[in-house]
């Protein structure tokens, strides 16, 4: 079974643009260095009634939206080695200005999980 890094972000709404462009250079960054898929979801039905919404657990303010984004690999040992490549790479140096980012990195969500499902 594949892994899958998860991520979910309190985005601007305002600044969803430059989110999508600087998600997009970072796309192809990934897959150049080996990741399965990579994709950049923005919230579109959010006012959930079962469970948490996103909003409400990422405590969103009213200008911002949610991202939930995922990067697929073929196993831990391959993303930790994608990663380090990524990592590396002066892209990425370069697209990740702390004082210039489309979203509060302080409060972005991560984690690494094993894939129990999948078809």
């Amino acid at each position: 079974m594949n892994y899958v890094d998860g991520f979910l972000l309190a985005v601007p709404k305002k600044k969803i643009a430059a989110y999508r462009s600087l998600a997009s250079k970072a796309s192809k960054i990934w897959l150049e260095h080996g990741a399965l898929d990579y994709r950049e979801c923005v919230g579109d039905d959010l006012n959930v009634k079962c469970g948490t919404p996103f909003p409400k657990g990422i405590k969103t303010k009213p200008s911002e939206t949610v991202v939930f984004a995922y990067i697929v690999y073929k196993s831990r040992a391959h993303r930790d080695s994608v990663n380090a490549k990524v990592m590396k790479d002066k892209r990425v140096e370069e697209m990740c200005d702390p004082k210039d980012m489309p979203f509060d990195v302080k409060r972005m969500m991560y984690g690494g999980f094993k894939t129990i499902v999948g078809t």
